[in-house]
């Protein structure tokens, strides 16, 4: 799904431009490697309830010294996305990520610009421990949000001179995202402050360049492991290629 971007954010996040929404194209090989030992989380606690936030604008759940380090960068309207959150993240969660072996970190990549503004910014304006809950939600109900997609962006479309601000909450409005928290214990008063917040708009400006930087991330869901990009099919899902991928390299 790819959209045209109102030009009011063109400067801050959009302009570092976003190519499309699903898999890469084939290629690469990972040289298999022994497998690791699994880790167990501290007494009381487990990996799958471990979660931080990390420098890089994500979310981490797992091991924080995991020795394989899975990073998505994705989008909440995304549907390979969901696609992945519904069919994949569950298993990497119980057989991987429960194991201590994997730490698996979320990070929002903007890949259809304005349109996915006010989901990271509500989706961000939860504790911690609610942020994975939340963003399977955002996934699992991504058709609904986005029904209709084409009548809200085409109103943005028309707000000459709207501060990002005020195109994020539009969107937000438009499309039920700020409801959608609301229905999920967000107050919306709280709700609209993030959405608000020139600091988290500022700082995913900032770690979108950089993904274009370290990685040149083209499309969602794009997959780091241990800084190597995971390069996958464009035919066929995500889950069973990048469980492929983590059993070669000790998973």
């Amino acid at each position: 799904m790819k959209m045209s971007v109102p030009a009011a954010l063109a400067a801050p996040v959009i302009a570092l431009a976003l190519a499309s929404c699903g898999k890469g194209d084939a290629g690469g090989n990972v040289v298999a490697s022994a497998p690791v030992a699994a880790k167990a989380a501290p007494a009381g606690k487990n990996w799958i309830e471990t979660v931080s936030r990390t420098p890089d604008f994500g979310y981490r759940m797992g091991n924080p010294d995991a020795p394989l380090k899975l990073i998505e960068y994705g989008s909440r309207a995304c549907p390979a996305c969901a696609a992945f959150d519904a069919e994949g993240f569950p298993k990497l969660k119980e057989q991987y990520v429960a194991t201590g072996k994997v730490s698996y970190e979320f990070r929002e990549y903007p890949i259809h610009g304005a349109l996915d503004v006010a989901p990271i910014l509500l989706g961000r304006c939860v504790t911690e421990s609610a942020f994975f809950p939340l963003l399977d939600q955002m996934m699992g109900n991504q058709s609904t949000l986005l029904a209709n997609e084409r009548e809200v962006s085409a109103r943005v479309q028309a707000m000459q001179g709207a501060t990002p601000a005020a195109i994020a909450t539009a969107f937000a409005e438009g499309l039920g995202y700020l409801d959608f928290v609301k229905q999920r214990g967000v107050p919306e008063a709280k709700a609209r402050a993030c959405l608000n917040d020139a600091g988290q708009l500022d700082a995913l400006t900032k770690a979108t360049a950089k993904a274009n930087a370290d990685y040149q991330v083209s499309s969602t869901p794009t997959f780091i492991l241990n800084g190597t990009p995971v390069v996958l099919s464009a035919t066929g899902a995500a889950w069973p290629q990048l469980e492929s991928v983590l059993k070669r390299s000790g998973g």
